[in-house]
């Protein structure tokens, strides 16, 4: 066999690589830029980014097949997120979708053009013919322009307990369980413990969540926290406003928490969760459906949460308005 067809391969696999590392190493640079200049929940980050990664890697490389190329760099990508950006697990699993995504949009037309056997440049023109689109969705968020981003979301169940029995329950610290929905099993944050009792205008609740861990390298644990005000209560009714939230703030602004209850005609209870949010993460098409799912879960946890029997505690009409604990 000819000495120049054996090393030809190993010619193209080292160009490939270091088409795929300067895609990487180019796209960190630009992470850097954008975490500079307060973009990095923007459109620009989680579609320009891997749109641009996709895009060098289909231009600059010849490999076999440019999708296959673009989806391994990406994957790269992702792995070296973690630890040399400081994201955590939650943002690489919620992100991993999209960045695919993107990845098959820019790498797939030059596939397609080179099965109709057209020419390789001819191919990789057609990897452009997508860049308007990803532009126009990159710029959301960036001051362009913006989709809502306010939500609520409403969780209504029938418990099996009286309106008395579950007032109780509300007016003390509750029982934090393991969240049941699959969704949930993420590691988003996780309440552990609750302080504050009470149900008069002014009271407070505490509830301490699981640490903060990164993938960052030599990160450390860091605590995280939501403290809430009762600002409402009516017969049948709290409102419970986020004053200060370290815990969910870094995927959505939760604004406040609405519970309404009433006896059934079952005699049980139907108790209804209210949750509004602000979305903070761009795009909205991509990331507004999966945090709004997610507030439907989360309301349904609390659901959960305070349909069972707790031991005994203050009652709301024992507790001064005002009753606060750190």
């Amino acid at each position: 066999m000819d000495e120049t067809s054996e090393r030809e391969p190993m010619t193209r696999a080292r160009r490939q690589l270091v088409g795929v590392l300067v895609a990487l190493f180019a796209a960190m640079l630009l992470y850097k830029v954008l975490h500079a200049g307060g973009l990095e929940q923007t459109a620009l980050f989680y579609v320009g980014l891997p749109a641009f990664i996709a895009l060098a890697v289909a231009i600059g490389v010849r490999p076999k097949s440019a999708t296959g190329t673009a989806l391994a760099a990406v994957t790269i990508g992702l792995a070296l997120a973690g630890p040399l950006l400081n994201e955590g697990i939650v943002c690489l699993v919620l992100a991993a979708p999209l960045f695919y995504l993107l990845a098959v949009i820019i790498a797939a037309p030059i596939d397609l053009a080179r099965r109709s056997a057209r020419k390789s440049r001819g191919g990789r023109a057609h990897a452009f013919a997508t860049v308007p689109l990803i532009a126009l969705l990159a710029l959301e968020g960036t001051g362009a322009y913006e989709l809502p981003r306010d939500g609520i979301v409403a969780v209504t169940r029938t418990i099996a307990m009286s309106p008395a029995q579950f007032e109780r329950n509300l007016a003390s610290p509750p029982h934090f369980a393991a969240p049941k929905p699959v969704f949930l099993q993420i590691p988003f944050p996780r309440p552990q413990q609750s302080e504050g009792t009470g149900l008069g205008v002014g009271a407070h609740r505490v509830i301490a969540f699981n640490p903060h861990r990164s993938l960052g390298i030599g990160s450390h644990p860091t605590p995280r926290s939501m403290r809430l005000a009762i600002t409402a209560h009516t017969p049948g009714h709290v409102r419970f406003a986020v004053t200060h939230d370290t815990a969910l703030a870094r995927w959505l602004d939760l604004r406040s928490a609405e519970v309404t209850w009433q006896p059934s005609p079952t005699g049980r209870t139907e108790v209804t969760w209210t949750l509004h949010y602000r979305r903070t993460f761009d795009p909205g098409w991509y990331f507004g459906p999966i945090q709004k799912y997610g507030m439907e879960q989360a309301a349904a946890y609390l659901s959960d949460t305070f349909s069972h029997p707790t031991a005994p505690a203050t009652t709301p009409s024992a507790a001064p308005a005002g009753t606060s604990t750190r």
